[in-house]
């Protein structure tokens, strides 16, 4: 029997090559997926892409009315929410506290870690009892990373709402975690590594990949695989925990 039989996902960020991935591998494992992000042309073509067990929704995830729209339509589209991986996010800006633009500070506040508290308030009550939440934090939200202090922040809070989440949702037996990845290979850290080292990203991401005992990127995949196992039936015991994907970066 496939793992997600009969379950429904719930996916923000979900034209990000991790939620996209993550739909991916979900749909193969027997679920339906509802996808949210705020680009409605890449919702389409990946929903498109996804087939008949995906459907879509354009949303902000920073403004209530957006959230609560999403998790209804959620329901409303396949009857009920058994998985809400509640994945959006961006980075921000390459710069030292001092140069740091107050705009984007807010900007990703509002997204990392507003965007997630919204999706906790307006979510977790329409999910059923034995549901599983799952929060995209990252290696950023166990340490810091010089210049990088919007991200790193906001990555750090997501622990905190994590942690209360869970508490709050045990009653109900349903489990909150969160995932906390190296840099993955995507459109993020090609993004991160110009902004670290402008003309010559590519020399940045060997730096990079060379601090990660395992020397490379983690692949979109191998984050999904860790977001099915605690979507799936076999974490039923894991709540308020921080799941570490990392490569072997935090051993040292």
């Amino acid at each position: 029997m496939k793992k997600l039989e009969n379950k429904v996902a719930l996916i923000t960020g979900g034209a990000g090559s991790i939620g996209k991935t993550t739909a991916e591998l979900f749909i193969e494992e027997g679920a339906k997926v509802v996808l949210v992000d705020l680009d409605e042309a890449a919702l389409k073509e990946v929903t498109a892409s996804l087939g008949n067990n995906a459907a879509y929704v354009t949303a902000n995830v920073t403004i209530s009315a957006d959230v609560e729209r999403y998790a209804q339509e959620a329901v409303k589209k396949f009857g009920k929410i058994d998985i809400f991986f509640n994945n959006a996010g961006i980075e921000g800006c390459v710069k030292p506290i001092t140069e740091f633009p107050e705009d984007v500070f807010d900007k990703v506040l509002a997204v990392n870690v507003k965007g997630v508290f919204l999706g906790c308030k307006y979510v977790l009550p329409l999910m059923n009892d034995g549901a599983s939440m799952i929060i995209t934090s990252s290696v950023a939200g166990l340490r810091a990373t010089p210049n990088f202090v919007a991200y790193t922040t906001s990555k750090h809070a997501t622990l905190g709402i994590m942690k209360t989440a869970a508490l709050e949702a045990a009653p109900r037996n349903i489990r909150v975690n969160t995932i906390h990845p190296s840099p993955v290979d995507n459109r993020m850290m090609r993004a991160v590594e110009e902004g670290y080292q402008p003309g010559q990203a590519e020399a940045m991401r060997k730096t990079f990949a060379a601090s990660i005992p395992l020397g490379r990127y983690a692949q979109p995949l191998e984050v999904a695989r860790l977001v099915l196992f605690l979507g799936s039936d076999d974490s039923q015991f894991i709540t308020g925990a921080q799941y570490v994907i990392d490569g072997g970066s935090s051993a040292k």
